[in-house]
């Protein structure tokens, strides 16, 4: 389990990257790749802590999603 976790780890570390990568993108396609790559990260740690029956993982993950998701559409208009 402690490897699984980690791995939960690795994949938030690398949505966060990408999340802070989108402010510091030039507008437009480069943005939403990040965003795309932040999102990415994100569902694969949710389906693993899922998986693990980490819920409160799992629901911690997908609130920061919905975060990432609110600011992407409200801050970067396509």
């Amino acid at each position: 389990m402690a490897v699984a976790t980690s791995r939960i780890e690795e994949l938030e570390a690398a949505a966060e990257a990408a999340y802070a990568a989108m402010y510091d993108a030039p507008a437009g396609t480069a943005a939403t790749a990040y965003y795309n790559d932040a999102k990415e990260a994100l569902h694969d740690a949710i389906g693993l802590a899922g998986q693990l029956g980490l819920a409160a993982t799992e629901a911690r993950l997908r609130a920061r999603l919905d975060e990432i998701k609110t600011v992407f559409r409200t801050q970067f208009p396509g």
